[in-house]
C-alpha cells in the first residue's frame, strides 16, 4: 500500500513539472474584459450582416432620393411587316371639275355630258333618264366629260420593315407626395438598420460580459474546490494516522474518505465547467478554444458595489433603441397613411421626346429616317374604384394606430424592467453583504473545530460539517460577487447607460 502511494506521488509530481515546463515554454496571455468585447465585435458575423443591412439600406434611400429627378430613356424596335398598306382597292378615275374662285369645287357647262333643259327660266340638267336633278344635292347624276386617272400602285405604301426609335424623359411635377413620403420610408428604414446594428453591438457585448463573468465564477469556483480538496486529504491522512495509533475509528477514515471522493469528484466537475466555460468565452471572442488565455479579473472582488439607483424616465426613453426603432416605425406608418390619401390627389408629369422613324411621313411618305421633337404635360385625376382608396387609407391609420399602442406599451414595460433590475441590484449587494458576512462566521467556526476535534471535543462528522459550511458559505459568496456585477450591468442596460462603440 505503501509503495503504490509513493508511485503515485512520484507520477503526479512528474505531471506537474512537465505542466509547469509547458506553461513556462507557451505563457498564458492575460486578456481585460474591454479586450474580450473588442474581439469578439470584430470578428462577430451578426455585426458584419449588420453592417452591411446599413449599406443596403444607404443605397435604397439614396435609390428613393433619386425619383425627384427626371426619368431619361432611350428606346428602338424594328418590325416586319408581310403586306403593304394600300389607300385603293383598284384603280381610280376621278372627275375634272373646275375651282371656283370662292375656293370650292365645281364645274361648267362644256365640262359635263348631261343635257339641259330651262324651268322658270333657269338652267337645269337632265340625268340619264332625261329627269332634271340638282347638282349640288345628287352629285352622282353628273356624267363628267373628262377623268383624272390615278392608279392603284400610287397609293401604296412600303411597311415591310419599320425602324423606330425615341429618347426622351418624364419629370415629375406632382405625384400626391407619393416621392417624398417614399424617401422618408427610406430614411426611416436606414435609422432603423442603424439602431438595430448597435443593438446587435449591445446584445453581443452582454453575452460577452455573461461569458466572462460565468468564467470568473468558475474559476474562483474550481479553486475553492481545490482548497476543499486538500483540507479533506490533510485530514484523511490525520485520520488515517490517528487510526494506526488507535485513536480514531474505521468509521472515521470512511466517513473522511468518503467526503474526499465526493470532493475529488466536485473538483473535476469544476475543472471541465470551467474548461467549457473558457472554450465558449473563447469561441464568442474568435480565439482558439483550446488557447491558452487569462482573465484579468480571476480575482474576484469581495466587496458590495455602489449603483446609483436614480434616474429619469423621459431620459432613459429617448436613450432606449426599442423606443428610438419603435418612434421609425411609426414615422414609416405616418408616411403610409400619407402615400394612401395621396392617391386621392392628381398626379402631373412633364415630358420631352426625340422621335425617329424609317418610313417616315413628315414630307410625304419617305423610306428613310426622319425625326420629330415633342413635348407635354401629363394630368392624371382619380375619380372612382369601388372603394379601393378608401379601404386602403382606412388600413394604412390602423397601422399607424398600431404602433403607437405598441410604443405606449414599450414605454410601460421599460419603466417596470427598470424598477425589476434595481431591485435585483439591491438583493444582489445584500445578498453579498451576507455572504461576506458567513465567509467571516464559517471561517471562524472552521478554526474552532479544527481545535476542538484536535482536542477530541467533537467527532469527525462536526469536523467535517464545519468545513462543509466553509465550502458553502465561499460559493456563495463567489456567486453573490458575480451576481452584482451582472445585475449592474443588467440595470445599465435598462437605463440605457450601457453603451459601446459600433
Amino acid at each position: 500500500m505503501k509503495r503504490m502511494k509513493q508511485i503515485i506521488s512520484v507520477a503526479f509530481f512528474a505531471m506537474f513539472c512537465i505542466t509547469t515546463y509547458a506553461q513556462d515554454d507557451n505563457p498564458a496571455v492575460v486578456y481585460s474584459l474591454e479586450e474580450f468585447r473588442a474581439m469578439a465585435l470584430e470578428q462577430s458575423k451578426a455585426i458584419l450582416i449588420s453592417k452591411e443591412r446599413i449599406a443596403q439600406a444607404t443605397e435604397l434611400k439614396k435609390a428613393a432620393f433619386a425619383q425627384f429627378f427626371p426619368n431619361f430613356s432611350a428606346n428602338a424596335t424594328y418590325m416586319w411587316n408581310q403586306k403593304s398598306i394600300s389607300l385603293l382597292s383598284e384603280d381610280a378615275l376621278l372627275p375634272v371639275g373646275t375651282m371656283a374662285s370662292d375656293g370650292s369645287f365645281g364645274f361648267r357647262a362644256d365640262q359635263i355630258d348631261n343635257k339641259w333643259t330651262v324651268v322658270d327660266g333657269q338652267p337645269i340638267p337632265l340625268d340619264s333618264d332625261g329627269k332634271p336633278f340638282n347638282p349640288k344635292t345628287e352629285p352622282g347624276k353628273i356624267l363628267w366629260k373628262d377623268y383624272a386617272y390615278l392608279p392603284k400602285e400610287a397609293m401604296e405604301y412600303d411597311i415591310h420593315n419599320i425602324f423606330a426609335g425615341g429618347v426622351g424623359f418624364v419629370q415629375p411635377v406632382f405625384m400626391g407626395n407619393k416621392i417624398r413620403e417614399l424617401y422618408k420610408i427610406a430614411e426611416s428604414n436606414e435609422t432603423i438598420a442603424e439602431l438595430g446594428a448597435e443593438q446587435q453591438v449591445r446584445d453581443l457585448t452582454i453575452e460577452v460580459d455573461e461569458a466572462y463573468w460565468r468564467t470568473v465564477s468558475l474559476i474562483n469556483k474550481e479553486k475553492l474546490a481545490k482548497k476543499y480538496v486538500a483540507l479533506l486529504t490533510k485530514l484523511n491522512q490525520d485520520v488515517d494516522n490517528m487510526l494506526t495509533e488507535g485513536v480514531a475509528t474505521k468509521g472515521d477514515l470512511l466517513n473522511v474518505r468518503v467526503k474526499l471522493n465526493e470532493a475529488n469528484l466536485a473538483f473535476t466537475k469544476a475543472q471541465n465547467g470551467l474548461r467549457l466555460s473558457k472554450m465558449a468565452l473563447f469561441q464568442l471572442c474568435g480565439l482558439n478554444m483550446n488557447g491558452n488565455y487569462m482573465l484579468k479579473d480571476a480575482d474576484i472582488e469581495q466587496k458590495p458595489m455602489t449603483v446609483n439607483y436614480d434616474y429619469d424616465i423621459n431620459r432613459v426613453l429617448d436613450s432606449r433603441l426599442e423606443i428610438k426603432q419603435l418612434d421609425q416605425l411609426g414615422k414609416i406608418a405616418n408616411s403610409g397613411v400619407k402615400i394612401m390619401a395621396g392617391r386621392y390627389m392628381p398626379t402631373v408629369a412633364v415630358s420631352g421626346n426625340y422621335l425617329v422613324s424609317n418610313p417616315n411621313t413628315y414630307n410625304g411618305y419617305e423610306n428613310k429616317f426622319g425625326g420629330m421633337f415633342n413635348a407635354g404635360v401629363v394630368v392624371s385625376i382619380p375619380i372612382f374604384h369601388f372603394g379601393d382608396r378608401l379601404h386602403s387609407l382606412r388600413a394604412a391609420k390602423h397601422q399607424k394606430a398600431m404602433v403607437d399602442y405598441q410604443i405606449q406599451e414599450a414605454k410601460e414595460k421599460i419603466e417596470l424592467q427598470i424598477n425589476q433590475s434595481s431591485f435585483r441590484v439591491q438583493e444582489s449587494n445584500i445578498k453579498l453583504e451576507a455572504a461576506i458576512s458567513n465567509i467571516e462566521a464559517a471561517d471562524e467556526n472552521l478554526k474552532l473545530a479544527n481545535e476542538a476535534y484536535n482536542e477530541g471535543l467533537i467527532s469527525i462528522t462536526d469536523l467535517i460539517g464545519a468545513q462543509t459550511a466553509w465550502v458553502s458559505a465561499n460559493s456563495e459568496r463567489i456567486d453573490a460577487s458575480i451576481d452584482v456585477r451582472l445585475c449592474q450591468l443588467y440595470l445599465q442596460r435598462a437605463k440605457g447607460e450601457f453603451s459601446t462603440k459600433f
